[in-house]
């Protein structure tokens, strides 16, 4: 199985699989406990029908959306998520520049393997910075500070992640930051060379925006360890509203699940918030972010900007989330499978998969332009 011969998110998948070792390939593709949060991030979206019109004159389609001061060629984007280079050496810096030509918008995490300063330099299209509160409060400051600097186009404090979710396929695999090769899961990396080879020869594993100010020198820790043990199970909302105020620009929370949180950020000064459960590895037997995005809009979607994320796995899941009111719909896995398997080539893929589906069924919807969507265009079973 080529590049070529991937047409869909579970092609990407399936080619990552093949190419990773298995505690990497589990790392990105498993979730927490049973998984069936994970499970119903995608499912929920079979619960709803599109309702196409007919005859509406559609040859021009514009696929741009406005969200946290950001013009976006197109209505996804690519969450930030953290390890980047663990799964393929070209890391952030490959997504940065398949977003930056996809006219869309990308981000570096508090875990990312990149420089944030550095990557900011290169790259001109619109990045946020997704941040980790850690019990060292310097460290929180130095880190707001450095985004900051950088002149980082949204600051997106992630809120869900207080403790460590109950990965069980990280603690089979034994799969830890820093990533390190262990006897246990030797054969596995035998038995996928070229990973290795790519791992071993390129820039050294770092944690740039952590590596002054976290000391791992006790040994390699499972990412369920790193949020319960560094991070700040006492973050509230006064912490945030003082975030909120030194940042002084964009400021997103992502992590939302209920009304009463999307009003509280509303009240205390965010422009927008993510409806995500953390793509199901954080609370298992929470809820959907698609099946909690209608009450959400309704509360506060004229106050604020409402995005999802979590399960989005085509164009079609796309446009019923549009429907529903979110201004923009975020991803991970869709474009981590393909970078896993393909680096740069394989986002860039993964993007214009996505645009294709996107324009094709907007075709197919009757509509010219995201902001045509609405309720009116679904109904649910």
């Amino acid at each position: 199985m080529r590049l070529k011969d991937c047409h869909s998110f579970h092609d990407f998948r399936e080619l990552a699989r093949r190419r990773l070792p298995s505690p990497i390939f589990n790392y990105i593709d498993g979730a927490a406990d049973d998984e069936s949060t994970y499970d119903r991030n995608t499912r929920s979206f079979e619960d709803c029908d599109l309702v196409p019109n007919v005859l509406r004159g559609v040859e021009d389609i514009d696929l741009s959306v406005e969200i946290l001061g950001q013009k976006l060629e197109m209505p996804i984007y690519c969450s930030p998520t953290a390890l980047q280079r663990v799964f393929h050496h070209q890391g952030e810096n490959a997504v940065a520049a398949a977003a930056d030509k996809y006219g869309t918008l990308f981000g570096v995490s508090s875990l990312g393997t990149v420089s944030l300063t550095d990557i900011r330099k290169q790259y001109s299209g619109p990045q946020c910075y997704q941040f980790y509160f850690h019990k060292d409060r310097e460290l929180n400051q130095v880190m707001l500070e450095n985004a900051k600097n950088a002149n980082v186009d949204v600051m997106m404090l992630t809120v869900d992640t207080i403790t460590g979710g109950n990965r069980e396929r990280d603690l089979k695999t034994g799969f830890s930051i820093p990533f390190k090769l262990s006897l246990n899961g030797i054969y596995e990396f035998a038995a996928k060379p070229m990973w290795a080879i790519n791992y071993l020869t390129h820039e050294k594993f770092s944690l740039p925006q952590l590596d002054d100010h976290v000391d791992m020198s006790d040994g390699p820790i499972s990412i369920g360890r790193y949020f319960t043990e560094m991070l700040d199970p006492c973050l509230n909302w006064d912490d945030v509203a003082k975030m909120v105020e030194f940042w002084d620009g964009q400021f997103c929370l992502k992590g939302v699940m209920s009304v009463e949180d999307a009003k509280k950020a509303v009240e205390i000064g965010c422009t927008g918030i993510v409806i995500s459960n953390h793509g199901g590895r954080q609370l298992d037997g929470s809820r959907s972010p698609f099946d909690q995005l209608s009450e959400i809009v309704d509360a506060v979607g004229d106050d604020i900007d409402v995005i999802m994320d979590s399960g989005i796995q085509r164009g079609t899941h796309v446009l019923k989330a549009l429907s529903l009111g979110a201004k923009a719909v975020g991803g991970g896995r869709f474009y981590l499978f393909a970078l896993a398997a393909a680096g740069q080539v394989g986002v860039e893929r993964a993007l214009e998969l996505m645009r294709l589906e996107i324009e094709r069924d907007m075709r197919l919807m009757g509509v010219s332009s995201v902001s045509e969507l609405n309720k009116g265009n679904i109904r649910f079973r």
